[in-house]
């Protein structure tokens, strides 16, 4: 059973532009759908059955262009979602976001990480829309 998924997109911005934008925690909300508010220390996790709060820490390197989040959740649960900004020609960057099945009984993993790989992708549109813009 695979537990990750792995989806990039090329974004037509300098890498430490982007990497600024990604390593800022209170723009998840901008780019993304999990969130529904975020900051250096805590979130607002949007679920089917409401947002729900969450401990966020925000490991950023600009040095090796990683960006990565780490969430507990109320019941003690952890999760991870690990990103790269790697310059590529010119003025243009990759964006790469490694996810990570989320901490759900076992029977809904592979509907779960699915459902997630779907929306990943379209949250990486719309980072490359905003950014680009």
């Amino acid at each position: 059973m695979k537990t990750h998924d792995v989806q990039s997109i090329s974004i037509a911005k300098p890498r430490s532009e982007v990497f600024a934008f990604i390593a800022n925690p209170a723009n998840l909300p901008k780019w993304t759908n999990a969130f529904k508010s975020a900051d250096a220390e805590s979130a607002e996790l949007v679920t089917p059955n409401g947002a729900v709060p969450i401990r966020l820490e925000t490991r950023a390197s600009a040095e090796h262009g990683t960006v990565d989040w780490i969430m507990t959740f109320p019941d003690g649960s952890m999760g991870a979602a690990y990103s790269r900004v790697t310059e590529d020609a010119g003025d243009t960057s990759i964006y790469s976001f490694v996810l990570m099945a989320p901490p759900v009984p076992l029977e809904m993993l592979e509907g779960a990480l699915e459902e997630q790989k779907k929306t990943l992708a379209k949250e990486l549109v719309s980072l490359q829309a905003r950014l680009e813009a």
